[in-house]
């Protein structure tokens, strides 16, 4: 058993070090138990967070389990209730904020998923068939919106660019070529980016969630879907409602999942 101080202190360190994620059976990180899925989650947000209020956060996320878990210092992945927080994070902090990536011309059915979500929070069943259709077209816009398409576009552009001007080409020519094939190359690898994400995640997703199965939602790499999430608000443009700080809202809406939902053990 160790101090409160110094299970805070382990639990940074562990969320600093992605070599020190806690194992199911072993005892690899000092500080209260936690449920499998948690933990990458809490580090992607940890990371994704600004570097002057991660920590601070962090502690915040301790005593908050240590709270809910018990006072204990001892990892124990075993304990925890199903994906009820999971859900009411989803429901009411991801899909609105990934709703403000929408271009206003666009549209993504988000109102199925959101029952959905709302209806698993509250311990209500659905079949893998309705999450799998629900989840689809809300991951297809996520990796699309989420794709690197600045960095994609500059380098295509350079590189055919390039080609152009070694075959003798002139410079503007060269560089409206280079400019056509960025755009067609970007193009058509966002789309095979965001659909190979989403027929993958989709049917991984529905699985996991119909199933209530915390070890299956952990295996669908939960930590990636945050960083996605945050790369598609940075990516939506600086005028986009969830440009505003989408680090911050996740993982304060984090928190909030976690304060309103039951304690998951006895003290």
């Amino acid at each position: 058993m160790t101090s409160t101080t110094d299970g805070a202190a382990g639990f940074l360190t562990a969320l600093r070090s992605p070599d020190a994620e806690p194992r199911s059976g072993s005892v690899s990180v000092s500080g209260p138990a936690s449920p499998v899925w948690l933990w990458p989650v809490a580090t992607a947000l940890h990371d994704v967070l600004p570097a002057d209020v991660r920590d601070g956060w962090a502690l915040r996320l301790y005593a908050l389990l240590q709270e809910r878990y018990g006072e204990d210092a001892v990892t124990d992945l075993s304990v925890g209730s199903g994906l009820s927080v999971v859900h009411d994070w989803l429901r009411h902090t991801v899909l609105p904020l990934v709703a403000e990536t929408v271009p206003g011309a666009e549209a993504v059915p988000f109102s199925s998923l959101a029952r959905l979500h709302t209806g698993a929070a509250a311990g209500g069943p659905a079949a893998p068939d309705a999450w799998r259709t629900a989840l689809h077209p809300v991951l297809l816009h996520l990796h699309a919106a989420a794709y690197d398409r600045k960095t994609a576009y500059a380098e295509g552009h350079a590189g055919a660019r390039d080609y152009a001007l070694s075959q003798g080409r002139p410079p503007a020519e060269a560089d409206a070529y280079g400019h056509e094939y960025a755009e067609l190359s970007c193009t058509a690898n966002a789309r095979a980016y965001a659909e190979a994400h989403a027929l993958a995640l989709s049917d991984a997703l529905a699985l996991a969630y119909a199933a209530d199965d915390r070890g299956a939602y952990a295996d669908t790499f939960p930590g990636s879907h945050v960083r996605a999430v945050v790369r598609a608000c940075e990516q939506a443009g600086p005028h986009a409602p969830a440009a505003g700080n989408p680090a911050a809202r996740l993982s304060e809406g984090f928190l909030t999942a976690l304060v309103g939902a039951r304690p998951l053990r006895s003290r």
